[in-house]
């Protein structure tokens, strides 16, 4: 966990703020196989906003786990898209999370931001964007803007700095990653053709799920390479 107050208690009280660790223990009561990168990968696909402190550690407020905890629901009992489910949450009146037939515009591809926008959204300067796309670990779509994924990806990049690192070191991450992608990619494809409109909602959740996994490994893989390098 990369933020200094993670021992902050897990309960939320009426006015008080929780660290993102606090978060993590009390949405594992229900959701034993949420991490501390997935409660990012939300923040950063917009599906929860935690204010910030002026040294930059995230807090939550008691409303802001809830909606979480709702996320993670509507994924797990109905297998929506996380867009579907932005969409729905913005939309719904706070308690209601039941899920809804998805309008087909709903559908659609999610929407690109213009460059001005991922550069706010993931509070990076342009220069350190320009340096990430010369060595392509983002870029613009095809259609001219960028994917919400890529406000992720430049905070990432962007903490990883902060130890040093710099985007020359990244590109085997990114290589690998492309990898892993094709090899998710031939296991849920059967899915994705499917005629059954569940099992094809199905294949969403089964990305995710391999995602994780392969995260875990990773992990799993990097702290064990760095113990016997320190043997």
């Amino acid at each position: 966990m990369s933020d200094a107050d993670t021992d902050a208690p897990a309960t939320a009280v009426a006015g008080r703020l929780m660290s993102i660790g606090g978060v993590l223990v009390q949405l594992r009561e229900e959701f034993p196989e949420v991490t501390i990168s997935k409660i990012r990968f939300l923040e950063a696909e917009g599906l929860v906003e935690p204010q910030r402190t002026p040294s930059g550690y995230r807090k939550f407020s008691s409303a802001d786990v809830a909606r979480l905890a709702r996320v993670l629901r509507m994924q797990r009992d109905h297998y929506l898209p996380l867009r579907v489910i932005r969409e729905q949450l913005d939309a719904a009146p706070p308690g209601d999370d039941a899920p809804r037939e998805p309008a087909p515009e709903a559908r659609a591809e999610p929407d690109l931001l213009t460059r001005a926008q991922l550069l706010r959204r993931a509070r990076v300067a342009e220069g350190d964007l320009a340096d990430w796309e010369s060595y392509g670990l983002l870029g613009p779509e095809a259609q001219g803007g960028y994917d919400p994924q890529a406000v992720a990806v430049a905070r990432l990049c962007a903490e990883l700095g902060r130890y040093g690192i710099e985007p020359r070191h990244l590109k085997g991450a990114k290589a690998a990653a492309e990898r892993e992608a094709g090899l998710i990619e031939q296991v849920i494809a059967p899915l994705r053709m499917h005629r059954s409109p569940r099992t094809r909602a199905d294949a969403e959740a089964a990305a995710q799920e391999l995602i994780g996994l392969a995260g875990r490994l990773h992990s799993v893989l990097l702290q064990s390479a760095l113990r016997a390098r320190g043997s």
